[in-house]
């Protein structure tokens, strides 16, 4: 009874440290590009909404750059750009997401490398080509 107690016990523990640091992720940040956004999760997959347009874009606050002609008026604020990440606990990595850039109108894969600090290490990647960001966690 005593082994059981204890297996249970560290099993209980390593799911509770392996949930902290994946939800590390969860908080608002500010983007390269003056976008603020929060990012939350559902359902151990992660997610981000636009919380303020501040400083972007010359002040754009339409989606005027989707590709879909009939989604170009709707409003960027509170816009779902970043879907589908998962925590890869092996790697320490968010991965298998997506980003959608309302700058192009394009959606690219992400995956969040780092959070250390207030500092999140973001690798945008379409095709063969990939770039590495810095995000500033609020």
């Amino acid at each position: 009874m005593i082994r059981f107690l204890m297996l249970a016990g560290f099993i209980l523990l390593f799911s509770t440290l392996y949930s902290q640091q994946a939800d590390q992720i969860i908080g608002e940040y500010k983007l390269p590009n003056q976008l603020k956004i929060k990012i939350y999760k559902v359902d151990n997959k992660f997610f981000g909404k636009i919380t303020s347009l501040d400083g972007y874009n010359n002040g754009q606050i339409k989606d005027i750059k989707n590709p879909d002609e009939a989604k170009r008026n709707d409003s960027l604020l509170g816009k779902v750009i970043i879907e589908g990440l998962k925590y890869d606990n092996k790697k320490d990595e968010w991965v298998d997401g997506s980003m959608y850039g309302p700058e192009k109108g394009i959606k690219f894969n992400l995956k969040i490398t780092e959070i250390a600090g207030n500092r999140a290490t973001v690798v945008g990647s379409k095709f063969f080509f990939w770039h590495t960001l810095t995000w500033q966690k609020l």
